[in-house]
């Protein structure tokens, strides 16, 4: 059956797929969808899926022709740049650094009312996805409110991590779909997939992405930038107080404040992959290492930070 093969790409995700399908199956598509749950499990990839399906009547539309398609507009959250509205790839490519995340914007709700306000062309209904739907601000929500209440012939998907994430009064409107992390069996068949060999056979970062390809895939990413000599001896925990002030330097001349926060992370969970969590050194390297977290969320002084953190926690 075809309503079901749309979704074979998407691995696991069972309830959200059996919603989507049973939907189309009976003819009762809601005019508003909200695709929630942790980011990098599928939830872009099965609403390209279900706008496949809600596409089908018009033909045979794949997943890599609905970039084109007239009757879909997909938005993302943008960077403002000399009156011109970037998308974070945009931004990367173009080489601006942002120091604020990118934002759904007001600008971008007023297209969706645009778009929606002329007929469909191809498809029976139009079709309008909203990315990372929770950075939307306060002006953009309440737009975006006045279009749900009257959307036409259309359907529009809201992705976010959770309903708390989006104004109540969005939230009221839209049919949930709820999305849950992968298991470790799923992630690896996923990861294999997409030719990450290499993080399925890393417990430390499959630990940390919790059940999340995409966080899987960002910290071995992360992990590839931070230079060998500075993981090993972070690893290894410094022996005496001139190795723990060297390393100290070493983190804060060489990574960033994130690749730092980053870094914390990686060391609490290879700890608890490699260590005996009952150990008497236990608390006091765990404690130290989310002190030294809040600190740097902080703007305290990185070095000092670490040098603190490392003398602290001398093997």
């Amino acid at each position: 059956m075809f309503s079901r093969t749309a979704f074979e790409p998407l691995v696991g995700q069972e309830e959200a797929v059996e919603l989507l399908v049973q939907a189309v199956l009976r003819e009762r598509v809601a005019p508003a969808y909200l695709f929630s749950g942790a980011p990098g499990i599928g939830r872009g990839l099965a609403a390209r899926c279900f706008i496949e399906l809600l596409f089908s009547g018009a033909g045979s539309v794949r997943r890599k022709q609905l970039g084109n398609h007239p009757d879909l507009l997909w938005v993302e959250p943008t960077y403002q740049h000399q009156g011109k509205l970037l998308t974070a790839q945009e931004a990367i490519a173009a080489g601006l650094k942002r120091k604020s995340p990118p934002q759904v914007r007001l600008e971008q709700i007023r297209q969706i009312g645009e778009f929606l306000g002329r007929p469909p062309l191809e498809a029976s209904r139009k079709v309008v996805t909203i990315a990372q739907a929770e950075t939307m601000n306060e002006a953009a929500a309440n737009g975006l409110l006045k279009t749900l209440e009257e959307p036409g012939r259309a359907t529009l998907i809201l992705i976010a991590p959770s309903p708390e994430s989006l104004l109540p009064t969005l939230v009221s409107r839209c049919q949930r779909i709820p999305f849950s992390r992968l298991r470790t069996e799923q992630m690896s068949q996923i990861l294999q997939r997409l030719g990450y060999d290499e993080i399925v056979n890393t417990p430390s970062i499959l630990a940390m992405a919790q059940g999340s390809v995409g966080v899987a895939i960002a910290c071995w990413q992360q992990l590839q930038d931070i230079p060998a000599e500075i993981l090993d001896r972070a690893t290894r925990r410094p022996s005496t107080m001139r190795e723990a002030l060297e390393l100290a330097k070493q983190i804060d001349r060489t990574l960033d404040t994130e690749a730092q926060l980053w870094l914390i992370d990686y060391l609490q969970q290879n700890y608890w992959l490699h260590a005996n969590p009952s150990g008497s050194t236990a608390p006091s390297y765990l404690h130290a290492l989310e002190s030294a977290r809040r600190y740097l969320l902080s703007y305290a002084q990185p070095r000092l930070v670490w040098e603190v953190t490392l003398m602290t926690t001398i093997a």
